[in-house]
């Protein structure tokens, strides 16, 4: 009988990598998973936002502010930032660049590939997501952080080691430059010339 290899989690060397504008696109086609409680669900990224500390006004770590909150963007990349958004929503991100850098890629959308069930339950029923609705169910940085069980409790928490109940891998979805789109991130109005930079990007063509 033939073994089946594992999936190949990303490592170090992908996430500290300098350049974070190119990180969130080749984060683009990567697969997202948790395991929480035990339970395994898992879904194709397809949105990504780039956010590069100091000169980035949209950054949570704009020169260099280093906060409560902000310090887990400053550890070395390969850890998860999660922050709540208005009180509600849990926003995963991912720390990339050399420790101290502060750069860090928002995951703003997936497409389901494992769990479904658990998701729909996550996100409030299946009734919720009949038909065409099903495309929300993952779509925006908090749904999908729900859908997966994401929340501020595993902010800091190492994406590398092996029982991280959070990691990402490389299933060989090859995304090319032709398959990517690329506009202003959203809801950074307040950065100025920031708020025009084109470092939002995401797969063209998906269920999203």
């Amino acid at each position: 009988m033939t073994k089946v290899q594992p999936y190949k989690r990303l490592t170090a060397a992908f996430y500290q990598q300098t350049d974070v504008v190119a990180l969130a696109q080749a984060l683009l086609g990567k697969v997202l998973v948790t395991n929480i409680d035990g339970v395994q669900t898992a879904g194709i990224i397809s949105e990504t936002e780039a956010y590069r500390a100091p000169d980035d006004r949209a950054s949570h770590a704009w020169n260099n502010r280093r906060t409560k909150r902000t310090e887990t963007m400053f550890q070395a990349g390969g850890c998860a930032y999660i922050y709540l958004c208005y009180g509600i929503h849990h926003l995963f991100n991912v720390v990339t660049a050399p420790e101290d850098t502060a750069h860090a890629v928002l995951v703003r959308a997936i497409e389901p590939l494992e769990g479904l069930d658990v998701m729909l339950e996550r996100r409030g029923g299946a009734a919720k997501y009949t038909g065409k609705k099903i495309r929300q169910l993952c779509s925006g940085p908090g749904a999908l952080s729900q859908a997966l069980g994401l929340t501020t409790v595993l902010d800091g928490q190492s994406l590398i080691i092996p029982d991280s109940p959070v990691w990402i891998e490389d299933r060989a979805i090859a995304i090319s430059a032709p398959d990517i789109a690329t506009g202003p991130r959203i809801g950074v109005s307040y950065a100025g010339v920031s708020a025009t930079w084109p470092w939002r990007f995401w797969i063209k063509n998906t269920i999203i």
